[in-house]
C-alpha cells in the first residue's frame, strides 16, 4: 500500500499534549465509595483478587465511566490517567482486589506470561536478572528479554505490548527517575511520511522478530510482521526494537538490510521528539491502546533506606470495543477480528 496521511484525535505531539488535559480524568468521591464498596464485598465473600470474577466487584457508576475511558482510548488520543485514587488506605491484597476488578469491567486480562500471570509487579529485580531469564549471546552481542530488563540502570526504548491496552496503577515511585513517556504511534506515522515515505513504506513491510522471554522455546521461533498496518481506516503499529535486535541474533532469522535499519532509527528518534513525559504519583492508572501508543521510560533509581521504590501493577487487556486489524497480524494477535479477545502470551485469558 501506499500510506497516506492519518487525522483525528489519534494523532497529537507532546507540546499538544502539555496543553490539553482533556486526557486526565479525576475520580469523584462518589465513585471511590462504590469502589470502596465493591471492596468491601469481595472481603466479605473471602475471594483473593485472582479469584474474582467481573460480577465480584459490582460497580455500576464506576462501569459506566469505565466505558467511555475503553471509547477514549479506542476512537479518542488512546490513553487516559485517572488520578485520585487513595491507595494509602488500602492493604497491598485490597489495592490488587481493587486494581483487578478495574480492570475486569474495562477489558477481559489476558496472561502476561507462559506461566499465566495475569498481573505483574514491576520494579526493580536488579540487575543480575539477565542469568536468570532470557539471555542470549551471539557474536559478543548480549539480549535480555523484558523480564531481565527491568532494573534501575537501564532505561526502556518506546515500545508497544502485546495486547489492546496495558494498564498500570502506579504504588510507589522511585524519588529520581523512572519518567513515563508516551507517543502517537500516527504522529510518528505522519512525520516519517513527511519527511521519508520511502523509510515508512518500509516499515508496512514484514521485519523478523523473536519470541524470546515470551513464549516457551522463543530462542528458536522467528516470525514475521510489519511494524504498521491499517484495515478500516484505523491504524495499528506493533513494535519493540528489542526483540527485532534478538531475532537477528538467530541463525534462521532474514538479515535485515542498511536501510530497514535506518526506518527503524528514524520511528525511534521520531516518537522521542513527539512525545509527552510524565511522573506517574502514586495512585495514578495510566492506560495506553498499545495499536495507538508507544510508550518508554527513563531509568531511575530507589532510596530503600527512606521506603522510596518505584513499584506499578501492570495488568494486560482484550477489549471488547477493539479495532480489526489486518489478516497478516494473526501471526502475533491470533484473531484479528474487531472485538475480539486476543494478545496476551502463552495460554487462553481466565475470563
Amino acid at each position: 500500500m501506499s500510506p497516506a496521511a492519518l487525522q483525528g484525535p489519534c494523532v497529537w505531539h507532546g507540546a499538544e499534549l502539555a496543553q490539553d488535559d482533556s486526557w486526565v480524568w479525576r475520580w469523584s468521591q462518589a465513585e471511590i465509595a462504590e469502589i470502596e464498596t465493591a471492596l468491601a464485598a469481595v472481603r466479605k465473600a473471602g475471594l483473593a483478587w485472582h479469584q474474582m470474577e467481573r460480577e465480584s466487584f459490582p460497580i455500576k457508576r464506576v462501569a459506566a465511566r469505565l466505558a467511555q475511558v475503553g471509547s477514549e482510548l479506542e476512537d479518542g488520543k488512546g490513553l487516559i490517567r485517572l488520578v485520585g485514587l487513595p491507595i494509602d488506605k488500602y492493604t497491598a491484597d485490597e489495592l490488587k482486589i481493587i486494581w483487578y476488578g478495574l480492570t475486569s469491567h474495562l477489558g477481559s486480562p489476558v496472561y502476561q506470561d507462559c506461566q499465566g500471570q495475569l498481573m505483574r509487579e514491576i520494579r526493580d529485580e536488579g540487575g543480575d536478572l539477565g542469568a536468570r531469564h532470557g539471555r542470549l549471546s551471539s557474536g559478543g552481542k548480549d539480549f535480555l528479554s523484558s523480564k531481565a530488563r527491568t532494573y534501575s540502570a537501564g532505561a526502556l526504548r518506546f515500545h508497544t505490548d502485546r495486547c489492546d491496552v496495558v494498564g498500570l496503577l502506579a504504588v510507589g515511585q522511585a524519588p529520581s527517575g523512572g519518567v513515563s513517556k508516551v507517543a502517537s504511534s500516527a504522529a510518528v506515522h505522519n512525520a516519517m511520511l513527511e519527511q521519508r515515505p520511502d523509510l515508512l513504506e518500509l516499515l508496512y513491510r514484514p521485519i523478523p522478530r523473536s519470541r524470546l522471554g515470551e513464549e516457551q522455546g522463543g530462542d528458536e521461533v522467528v516470525y514475521e510482521l510489519p511494524v504498521f498496518g491499517q484495515r478500516d481506516g484505523k491504524l495499528t503499529s506493533h513494535y519493540s526494537r528489542t526483540y527485532i535486535e534478538a531475532a537477528q541474533l538467530l541463525a534462521d532469522s532474514p538479515a535485515l538490510t542498511a536501510v530497514q535499519w535506518q526506518a527503524l532509527d528514524l520511528l525511534a528518534a521520531t516518537a522521542e521528539e513527539l512525545c509527552f513525559e510524565m511522573h506517574l504519583a502514586p495512585g495514578d492508572i495510566q492506560l495506553l491502546n498499545n495499536h495507538a501508543v508507544y510508550h518508554a521510560r527513563s531509568a531511575f533509581e530507589d532510596d530503600p533506606a527512606r521506603g522510596r521504590r518505584r513499584l506499578l501493577y501492570r495488568v494486560w487487556l482484550a477489549m471488547p470495543n477493539s479495532r480489526a486489524l489486518p489478516e497478516d497480524h494473526a501471526v502475533l494477535w491470533g484473531d484479528t477480528r474487531a472485538g475480539a479477545r486476543r494478545g496476551g502470551i502463552g495460554q487462553e485469558p481466565l475470563m
